[in-house]
């Protein structure tokens, strides 16, 4: 099976455009929802981030502090890298186990940081959504409700931009509207089935828009 790594800095649309392969039948796993499986009361990596960074972390019902130890991690690399150490290995396993399970022309992995964790050997073709630092900052505060300040600590702790394309097959710049961005969810749709169907997953990439029509 074709499996693209769907992949954006924080704020790109990354959300959006897994959405949009949804709704065309296409089977997508976001990793953001693993790994919140993954520390769930009763998991095993809970009971270690507990160990780890202290009972503070949990909250009265038992479940991570999210919000508290996205703010600590951010402001402590090291501790991010901790964190990771935990969730990670866990993550990759399901999303392996789920991969596996699929029987789709092809499928999509949405992974934040699919290249910062090393986990490009799970996906054929890597798909990146682009979108301008100081488009991502004003989107990143607008959603959350962070400061300017939290919002760049975000966006410093992440993969530089030019890495990530770097590291891209395709790339969707998303610097327009919604529309210009489904039709280039579809184009690409319409792309990855020919690739699946002609058994040849590293093909020349795409990136949109160029033209979608």
């Amino acid at each position: 099976m074709l499996t693209i790594g769907l992949t954006g800095g924080v704020a790109s649309g990354k959300s959006t455009v897994q959405g949009r392969f949804a709704a065309l039948g296409v089977p997508v796993l976001d990793a953001d929802l693993v790994a919140r499986e993954v520390v769930a009361p009763g998991q095993p990596a809970l009971a270690r981030i507990a160990a780890e960074f202290g009972a503070g972390m949990i909250l009265p019902d038992g479940t991570l502090d999210r919000r508290r130890m996205r703010e600590h991690v951010f402001a402590h690399p090291a501790e991010r890298r901790r964190l990771e150490a935990i969730t990670h290995p866990a993550i990759r396993a399901r999303m392996q186990a789920w991969k596996a399970a699929q029987t789709a022309p092809y499928c999509v992995l949405s992974v934040a940081i699919l290249i910062e964790a090393g986990m490009q050997s799970l996906v054929d073709r890597i798909l990146v959504i682009d979108v301008p630092e100081d488009v991502q900052r004003d989107r990143l505060c607008s959603r959350d409700g962070i400061t300017t300040e939290l919002a760049a600590q975000m966006l410093a702790a992440q993969l530089p931009r030019q890495r990530r394309l770097a590291a891209a097959n395709d790339v969707i710049v998303n610097a327009g509207d919604l529309h210009t961005l489904e039709a280039c969810v579809e184009l690409l749709h319409r792309h990855y089935l020919d690739l699946a169907r002609r058994g040849q997953p590293r093909a020349a990439g795409l990136r949109l828009p160029a033209s979608v029509n």
